[in-house]
């Protein structure tokens, strides 16, 4: 497929328009909470059946939602529950990291569909949209032309100022800096005209799991990552707060101190890439951190250590995020095997127990479901979410 064939998609379910705020507003309440009537729906928006009915129809008549089988009650007829349709919108999602880039395409539900892995020592430009457009291409190869026409979007995750990276030096950094003066939408116009959105990582990761993982759980809470540097996000009122600039969230900026009581951030204490530099100081190839599938079993001499000092920051700035805002829970995934991020969580648990919470209520410390993919998956939401669900966070409000 050529960059022509791909130029060609930028109708798809756009030709529709932005969904209106009562579309919006019934597609988010089927998203968070699933399978429902529309009698239920119409209770619950405080929207008349008849005007529930209309969107509903029009919805599926789109190819959005779909019917789900009847349920009989003890008298009338059966009701007929609606549900999003998983593949009715379909979007790209690509998440630029420290050693690796990935592409996926995800449905309504999150699921990926298809995927692509990069690995590299460094993401400079040039590779990192190459990899998008030959993806992009052999995405849309594999897709039927009402899979084609479903497409809504492309999501791209990265580090904020990802430029500034400051383990850069000599040559490979100035050639890093280049990423300061690059436009995302600029650069995928090249060779398809999907909108793109653009978020942070962590931001991204957060989405992931406010979506599709645990985030029904909890209306207030904040989300740490951990990755090759310590990122995370802020949930308010149901919804990922991006904030002014869309760095809500950075909790990998957060302040700390070092064992002289230097000030340093987080990123500094808590990131993968502090137990990458213990494997190449003794000799270890850092590669086998992510190899798949991830086992870190065998490098638990080097693990242990890195997860006490991760798991006592952690603990520290649970309780810091908590001073600003009352959050009622602390979700945390990373970039790693399941096994190390459950360790991880319990031993955060155990540190918060010694630390002085003061003026604070604890926050229950619990563990994230996504893992690795989430960053990906998490810019693949970001077309659904910015043109099909509500921001709670912009005065609308969430069900």
């Amino acid at each position: 497929m050529d960059g022509t064939e791909i130029k060609g998609l930028s109708g798809g379910v756009n030709q529709s328009g932005v969904r209106n705020y009562n579309e919006r507003l019934v597609l988010s309440v089927l998203q968070r909470r699933g399978a429902m009537a529309g009698s239920d729906i119409a209770r619950l928006v405080n929207l008349s059946p008849q005007t529930i009915s209309i969107i509903l129809r029009r919805l599926e008549g789109d190819g959005i939602v779909m019917r789900g089988d009847p349920s009989r009650g003890k008298v009338g007829k059966p009701s007929i529950p609606m549900r999003l349709n998983p593949d009715g919108v379909l979007s790209v999602g690509f998440k630029i990291g420290r050693r690796s880039a990935d592409l996926v395409l995800t449905g309504f539900d999150g699921v990926v569909r298809q995927q692509m892995q990069e690995h590299y020592d460094y993401p400079f430009p040039e590779a990192v949209f190459s990899l998008l457009k030959r993806g992009l291409a052999s995405f849309i190869d594999q897709m039927s032309p009402e899979e084609r026409g479903r497409l809504c979007g492309i999501g791209i995750a990265a580090p904020f100022e990802l430029w500034k990276w400051h383990d850069l030096i000599g040559h490979t950094a100035e050639r890093f800096r280049s990423w300061k003066d690059i436009d995302f939408a600029e650069e995928v116009a090249k060779f398809s005209d999907l909108p793109v959105f653009v978020l942070n990582d962590g931001t991204a990761a957060c989405h992931a799991e406010h979506l599709y993982g645990r985030g029904k759980e909890f209306r207030d809470y904040a989300f740490f990552f951990v990755s090759q540097f310590i990122g995370g996000g802020v949930v308010l009122n149901n919804t990922v707060f991006e904030g002014n600039q869309g760095n809500a969230g950075a909790l990998g900026s957060m302040r700390t101190t070092g064992p002289q009581g230097e000030s340093l951030q987080m990123i500094d204490v808590a990131s993968i890439h502090l137990l990458e530099a213990r494997l190449i100081e003794a000799g270890v190839d850092p590669k086998l951190l992510w190899r798949k599938p991830q086992h870190w079993s065998m490098l638990s001499r080097y693990v242990d250590p890195w997860m006490a000092q991760t798991a006592q920051e952690l603990a520290k700035a649970s309780l810091s995020v908590c001073s600003v805002i009352d959050f009622e829970a602390i979700v945390i995934d990373g970039a790693f095997p399941t096994e190390v991020r459950d360790d991880l969580v319990s031993r955060v648990r155990r540190y918060l127990v010694n630390q002085d919470a003061r003026g604070l209520i604890e926050p229950r410390i619990e563990v994230g479901s996504i893992g690795e993919i989430a960053r990906g998956i998490g810019a693949a939401s970001a077309p659904i979410f910015s043109q099909f669900l509500l921001n709670a966070n912009a005065g609308l409000t969430a069900y």
